[in-house]
């Protein structure tokens, strides 16, 4: 890891604050837990298949890091990993500052994740088309509808 001792130095702008933590975790659940888990863990099917694997962002190695470096790492990205850069104008992956600041206040909150806080973030993982269509199968039920939705031979009765 070579982040400059600039962005080591740097201290986090965003106070924390309740709201700000919510803002955080869902951002992480929808853009970075694809990779990291929403626990932080690194243990996922994409997780798993990078080389190096992501760290355990909870682990005391990613812990000990200083605000900068979290920060200068999310921004910049790490060299020869699966971690791409998320900050500057020129990132496919721009998000603002601010937004980095608060991942920052998010990861710092990791180790002490709660089971609501996790359920509440499954929410908001990105959804796959098979994802979808047993969501829409559950409402169809739960609705009063049948589980499974219509074949094209169950609508084309002649």
């Amino acid at each position: 890891m070579a982040a400059p001792s600039g962005a080591h130095n740097t201290s986090n702008p965003v106070p924390d604050s309740p709201d700000v933590q919510r803002a955080a975790r869902l951002h992480f659940a929808d853009h970075c837990a694809i990779c990291h888990a929403n626990d932080g863990s690194g243990n996922t099917m994409l997780g798993g298949g990078l080389y190096p694997k992501p760290p355990d962002l909870r682990a005391e190695e990613t812990q000990k890091l200083s605000d900068g470096d979290i920060f200068w790492i999310i921004e910049n990205g790490v060299r020869l990993t699966g971690m791409p850069a998320f900050g500057g104008a020129g990132s496919e992956h721009d998000h603002d500052v601010e937004d980095t600041w608060k991942l920052v206040r998010f990861i710092r909150h990791l180790p002490s994740l709660t089971a609501e806080e996790k359920l509440e973030m499954e929410k908001y993982n990105p959804k796959g088309p098979e994802d979808r269509n047993e969501e829409q199968e559950e409402n169809n039920f739960l609705n009063g509808g049948s589980a499974k939705p219509p074949t094209k031979s169950d609508r084309h009765h002649h």
